[in-house]
C-alpha cells in the first residue's frame, strides 16, 4: 500500500508546486505575475526533485506513467504494479490541480484570458502540428528516461545526489524544448489536471482540447520512454 500512497502524494505535490508556479507567474493579481519562463522551468525541476527525495525509498518516485511503463518494459519494475501506480499518479495529479485552483481562485476569477487559465492545468502547443508536437514530447521524454537510466553509470554517486541530476534533466528539457508543447513529458501531469480543468467551475474557461490532450502528451511520452529504455538496453556499457 505504501508505494501507491507515495505515488499519489508525490504526484499531488508535483502538481501543486508545478501548476502553482504557472498560476503564480501568469494569473492576474498574483504577486509574482510576469516573473517569466525561467522561474517556471526551475520551479518544475524543483517540483519533481522535492517529492523524489521524500518518496524515493518508498516507491521509487516515478510520478510518471511513461517512466513506470518503460521500467516495466525493461524488466526493472514489476508489471503487476503498473496499473496501480498509474492510477495513483493520475489521481494525485487531479487532486493537486484542484488544490491549485482552490488556492488561486481569486486570481483565476481576475484573469480574462481562458487560454492562460487552461495553461495552469495542462500543456498546449505554441504551433499546432500534431505530428511535430508528438515528436517534441517523444524526444523530451526519451531524453528524460535515457538520462535517468544513465545516472546508474556514474560511479561513486552518493545516495540522494541522483535526485539533483533529475532536477537538472527536467530544467534542461524545459529550457531547451519547453516552448514547443509545454513539455508535459508525463501523461499524469497532463491527464489529471486536464480532467480537473474540464470539471471545475472555472469562470470563462476554454475548451479542454481532449483531441490534443489524449494524443500528444500521453502517447508521445509513453513511446519516447519505451524507446529510451530499449536503446539504453542495447548499448554495450
Amino acid at each position: 500500500m505504501l508505494p501507491y500512497v507515495s505515488e499519489f502524494i508525490g504526484t499531488l505535490l508535483l502538481i501543486v508546486l508545478g501548476g502553482g508556479v504557472v498560476a503564480n507567474v501568469n494569473l492576474n493579481h498574483s504577486g509574482m505575475k510576469g516573473a517569466g519562463s525561467i522561474q517556471i522551468t526551475i520551479a518544475w525541476g524543483l517540483a519533481v526533485m522535492i517529492p523524489a527525495f521524500i518518496f524515493g525509498e518508498a516507491s521509487g518516485a516515478s510520478f510518471n506513467p511513461a517512466l513506470t511503463i518503460a521500467l516495466a518494459v525493461d524488466g526493472s519494475f514489476p508489471w503487476n504494479r503498473v496499473a496501480g501506480y498509474i492510477a495513483a499518479q493520475v489521481a494525485g495529479a487531479f487532486v493537486g490541480a484542484c488544490i491549485v485552483y482552490l488556492l488561486f481562485k481569486g486570481q483565476f476569477d481576475a484573469t480574462d484570458d481562458p487560454d492562460i487559465k487552461k495553461g495552469v492545468f495542462c500543456t498546449s502547443p505554441s504551433v499546432r502540428n500534431l505530428w511535430l508536437n508528438f515528436l517534441s514530447e517523444f524526444v523530451g521524454t526519451f531524453i528524460l528516461v535515457f538520462a535517468i537510466k544513465g545516472i546508474s553509470n556514474v560511479t561513486g554517486l552518493a545516495s540522494g545526489v541522483d535526485k539533483l541530476f533529475v532536477f537538472g534533466i527536467i530544467v534542461a528539457i524545459g529550457m531547451s524544448l519547453g516552448g514547443l508543447t509545454g513539455y508535459a513529458i508525463n501523461p499524469a501531469r497532463n491527464l489529471g489536471p486536464r480532467l480537473a480543468h474540464a470539471v471545475l467551475p472555472i469562470q470563462n474557461k476554454a475548451d479542454s482540447d481532449w483531441k490534443y490532450g489524449l494524443l500528444v502528451p500521453i502517447f508521445g511520452p509513453i513511446c519516447g520512454a519505451i524507446c529510451a529504455v530499449l536503446v539504453y538496453g542495447v548499448i554495450p556499457w
